[in-house]
Order: structure tokens, then sequence, then C-alpha cells
């Protein structure tokens, strides 16, 4: 990639893709930014990029918007779902598959375009189940995400995704890469609400114990669960050299660290300065018994492997989320974050028609609108019943409304035209559309 090109980042108003966003400023990258948050929504804004935010151009399930995000492109780094911790993915199963819809036609926009590498960020969720019923775990290689039984919602959307970067790479000769993050942490992300994940989660819960004066903290499942974690700076490192490597299959991205959850308790216990009784939420939401990062292939590639201590990242992360929580709670309303939310009242409450019309889940929009009172609903009945009514438009006018729906239903699938032929041999001819041009 030469300096000066056009790169696009997904879900940059997120954690990892603020971070990711920023840092390719750095590297000299021109960056477009999108993410379907309203900007006072982003975790972090760089002046530097071109920030598209909002449902209106930011809501990449929709085709016209990736199409739009893309134009001009020479990488993609697409980072945009629906995602949180344990609690949001097991309860919104649902809106974490619909993320289906923003990987697809990210690629097929790419495809269009003519972008030279794309980048997709799958998730550890992906592997075998069965390999993951035992806290002492064996660290997961890529082969184990086959046979296949992800986790189920968020898992499969990813696995599902891989799938689809392998075949848009072998039918139309899109370079894609793939990494699969594991447990990814640090500053500037979600530390309260249902979205965030374990480290950040426990922080919190510890400085509001701290803050409150209420030593004690509840734990999800019994503590034994193991998981490895992932500095951001790691994350960012690796996911550049992924990008510019020549590493065609789903690799893995992870420290190989593994820590139970009564360990990174203890971690955050010693930052803090203090020791609390441990309450066990046995019924919570947990996942698998033990998950790890077998880093050997990753190694062989690069030469290199996450390598930040859990310490380490751990008391960056404490230190910021400390800030945030003090500017937010004081001595009388700390206890209040002491306890996690499940993930419920995240969107899941929504209809997915809602939820599509509306551009996103509440979480990620900017308000609400709340129900009108029933006897408002029963005066405006009312009024019109009383209404004269409207006249019916004439035949000459039906018509024309007809034709633009037509039209509209047309343009739906003008994507089809920019997938290849096949011949008899089934070989995919080129693109029946020159690349980079609009339907």
């Amino acid at each position: 990639m030469a300096k000066g090109d056009l790169v696009v980042v997904t879900g940059a108003g997120g954690f990892i893709g603020g971070h990711l966003a920023g840092d390719l400023l750095k590297q000299g990258c021109r960056v477009r930014a999108v993410d379907i948050k309203p900007l006072s929504e982003w975790y972090q804004i760089h002046k530097g990029a071109e920030n598209i935010a909002g449902p209106a151009r930011g809501d990449l399930r929709n085709l016209e918007n990736c199409r739009r995000a893309v134009r001009g492109a020479t990488e993609v780094y697409q980072l945009a779902a629906d995602m949180g911790g344990m609690g949001f993915i097991e309860n919104n199963k649902a809106l974490c598959m619909l993320s289906v819809l923003t990987n697809t036609h990210m690629l097929m926009a790419a495809h269009e375009a003519g972008v030279q590498r794309f980048f997709f960020s799958s998730s550890a969720c992906v592997y075998n189940a069965d390999k993951q019923r035992d806290p002492n775990v064996t660290a997961l290689k890529e082969e184990d995400a086959y046979p296949a039984m992800p986790e189920d919602g968020y898992g499969w959307e990813k696995l599902f995704s891989e799938r689809m970067c392998r075949h848009f790479r072998e039918d139309f000769g899109l370079e894609t890469r793939v990494a699969r993050y594991h447990n990814v942490y640090g500053p500037h992300g979600t530390w309260e609400g249902g979205r965030e994940k374990a480290p950040a989660a426990i922080c919190r819960k510890v400085i509001a114990a701290k803050i409150s004066g209420r030593h004690e903290i509840e734990i999800w499942g019994d503590g034994t669960q193991t998981r490895s974690f992932m500095y951001i700076s790691d994350c960012l490192r690796g996911t550049r050299m992924i990008m510019r490597s020549g590493i065609l299959e789903p690799i893995n991205l992870g420290s190989s660290e593994l820590v139970s959850i009564n360990q990174l308790v203890d971690i955050a216990e010693e930052i803090a300065g203090i020791t609390l009784e441990r309450k066990y939420k046995l019924d919570a939401p947990r996942g698998v018994a033990g998950r790890n990062s077998d880093n050997t292939l990753i190694r062989q590639y690069l030469g290199w492997e996450p390598d930040t201590r859990l310490r380490e990242g751990m008391e960056l992360t404490y230190r910021w989320i400390y800030d945030q929580f003090v500017a937010k709670y004081n001595a009388q309303t700390a206890a209040k974050a002491m306890v996690s939310l499940t993930g419920q009242g995240t969107g899941a409450s929504e209809s997915y028609t809602n939820i599509l019309t509306k551009g996103g889940p509440a979480s990620s929009r900017s308000s609400v609108t709340a129900p009108k009172k029933a006897t408002r609903g029963k005066k405006k009945t009312a009024r019109s019943a009383a209404a004269p009514k409207k006249k019916a438009r004439p035949a000459k006018a039906r018509a024309s409304k007809a034709k633009k729906t037509k039209a509209r239903g047309k343009r739906g699938v003008a994507w089809l035209a920019d997938m290849p032929s096949w011949d008899a041999n089934g070989t995919p001819r080129k693109s029946r559309r020159r690349a980079g041009s609009r339907a």
C-alpha cells in the first residue's frame, strides 16, 4: 500500500476500531472511520480521519452504505459487529447473527470497488465447544474450529463470515485476511452497561467496592473458568502484521497466558490494594469452561506473538476505568456499579423489524422515542374518525407509484450484476461491471 492510500475502518466508534483508526493515522494512512453510533457516542474521535457516523450513513447492514464507505479505498478493516461480553452474546443471539448482513455487504462492496485487501476480525468463539469443557484446556489450534460447534449465535456468525471471506478470495480474487481475536482488553473500551468483557467488568466492580466501602464482589460462575486476554496494543500490532502478510487461512491472535476468572480478580484486587468477599452468581452466563490460544502458527508465520503480560495490561486498564468511574460515581452512588447487567435491555427486547428500520439497537442510538399515553391515542382516533376521507388518487398517479416501486425493487438486487457469471466448466468469469462503478 502506497502512502496516502485510503484505508477504511468499520466499527471505528467502538473499542478496537477506535484504537485501530488512530494507529493507522499514526502510520501515515488516510483513514475513513465508519460506525452506526452517533459521533457523540464514539469511544475515540480522530480529527485526522474522515468520520462517518450514525444510522443514516454508518449502518453497514445496508449495501448502499457499504458502497459509499469503501469508495476509493485500497484496504478495508471490517470490525463492525453487534457484540459484547458473555452476558450480551448469550442474551442477544439474533442481534449477533444479524452482523452477517454487514460482513456480506462489506465483502460485496469491496469486491465491486476493487479493494486490494480486506481484513475481517473473527473471534475465538468459533471454536468447537467440545474442546472447551475443561478449565485446564489444551490451547486451541486453528484446526479446532472444525467439526463446527461454535458459540451459539455470535460464534456461528463469525464462522460463517470466515467462509465468506475465503470464498470471495477464491472465487473473486479479493485478498482477504482473517484473525481470530481472543478477548481483547484495554483503555477506551466498554466498562459498564451490559456489553463489557471480563477484565473491564472486574475492574469496575473492584473500583466500586473500594469507593463504596462495601468490600464484596459478584463473580459470574464459580470463578474457575479460564481464559487468555490480549492487550489492545498487541491486537493492533498483530492486526497490521496479518493484513500485510501472505497468511490465507484464519489465524489465532491472542495471548497464551491462561488465567482463571478468580486469578483475574486477584490481579485487580492487588492493583487496587484491597481484598474482597467473593459472591458467586452460579446462574449467570459464564461461557465455556476453558479457552486459550495456541500461538504456534502465528510464531511460524510472523516470528512474533502477543506478549504483554496480563498484570501490566490490567493495571493500565484499571487506571483508565478508575478515572472514568470517579467522574460518574461517588461514594453514595458507587454501589450501583457493583453488579453487571446480563445483556437484556440492550436491544434484545426490540423486534428485528424495528432494529432494521431504525438503524440499530437502542444502545447504539442517541435517543428512543417514548410511547404516547393511551388517552392521546384515543383522542387521535376520534379525530381521525371525524375527519373527511381522502380522495382516491387518479389511476395515472397509482400507475406512477407502482412504476417507482418496481424500479426500487430492481435497484435492491442490482448487486447481482456485479457478481461474475460462470462458464460451462464452472469457472467464474470476470465481473460484468467495471470495478468501482456504481449500480
